[in-house]
């Protein structure tokens, strides 16, 4: 159980933020997720924001996709950090009730997953400093993340799809996703094969 909650808040953060920004860009923001809006981009046109807009998305897909996957868990949650952070100014500034709550408890879970990492800050805050348990982590493979990589490129792929076919599109984002769970697997076949043939 200690390690399986820090896994599902990390799937939990990820799915939240990655279907909020594919919800944002794809045609007629027809994509799973609970939070938005999904008309943000169109929203903030008007104030000559839609780009950033844009960009907040791709960002959600990028790091939500980075928890989800839970590959790069560490990683994700330090970018998740200021992207939240945007994310609360812009409802702030937009006077909208309830979304500023919502954003802290997310936060909270967010700062939960960090936690288990503690071990880590350490060595970044001396600036080089060995210590901690860096060591005891799982290693990756440089193919896994090639694998990684080739499934998130498939999620932002999916968004011009899904103007012309939203199956195709659907499926896309799913093959995506397969691959990025897929890449513990490439890790452990290819650090394994490593260790047999030195």
């Amino acid at each position: 159980m200690k390690k399986i909650f820090p896994q599902l808040t990390s799937i939990f953060l990820g799915f939240t933020f990655w279907g909020a920004g594919m919800v944002k860009l794809y045609a007629g923001h027809q994509f799973i997720g609970w939070i938005g809006p999904p008309w943000l981009v169109e929203r903030l046109q008007e104030y000559e924001l839609g780009l950033f807009a844009e960009f907040i998305a791709v960002s959600q897909i990028t790091i939500g996709f980075m928890l989800l996957s839970t590959r790069f868990k560490l990683l994700g949650s330090i970018m998740m950090i200021p992207m939240i952070l945007n994310i609360l100014m812009v409802t702030v500034s937009q006077n909208w009730a309830g979304t500023p709550y919502v954003l802290a408890v997310l936060l909270l879970m967010n700062l939960y997953i960090l936690w288990q990492y503690r071990d880590f800050f350490g060595p970044l805050v001396d600036e080089g400093k060995n210590g901690g348990k860096l060591n005891t982590r799982k290693e990756k493979s440089r193919q896994g993340h090639l694998v990684w990589l080739a499934g998130w490129s498939l999620q932002l792929i999916s968004v011009p799809i899904s103007f012309q076919n939203l199956t195709i599109a659907f499926s896309t984002a799913a093959i995506g996703l397969i691959l990025a769970i897929l890449s513990f697997k490439v890790d452990t076949r290819f650090i394994r094969k490593i260790e047999t043939h030195p």
